[in-house]
């Protein structure tokens, strides 16, 4: 888990908020340029742009310039390392409540 700590950590840290959250679903249909996501939400152009820099900071956004338009495309895969470390814990606390049934129902486990 430790290889991956920073990697995730910043991915939740910019999944963490509402907009991001919002631009990364939208980005899941397809690249949009920034004006485009930019006008859905009730902010300036350059307080959004704090989001779409964070997102690219991390990871989970690419973007490219044509001339005077930017476009954000999700990247995937990097939606990977929270997928991993959500399996991680699956795994841990399905054992742990495996563990705990056996105690309760195996008589030779309660000696």
């Amino acid at each position: 888990m430790a290889q991956y700590s920073d990697e995730l950590d910043g991915v939740l840290v910019a999944l963490a908020d509402p907009t991001r959250r919002d631009v990364v679903r939208r980005l899941g249909r397809g690249p949009q340029s920034v004006g485009d996501l930019a006008r859905e939400f009730p902010m300036t152009l350059p307080s959004f742009m704090k989001h779409v820099r964070t997102l690219e900071a991390n990871g989970l956004i690419r973007t490219t310039k044509a001339g005077r338009v930017r476009t954000c495309e999700l990247r995937r895969e990097r939606l990977a390392v929270v997928d991993d470390w959500l399996a991680e814990q699956r795994r841990i606390w399905e054992e742990r409540t495996d563990r705990l049934e056996r105690l309760v129902t195996d008589p030779e486990e309660q000696q």
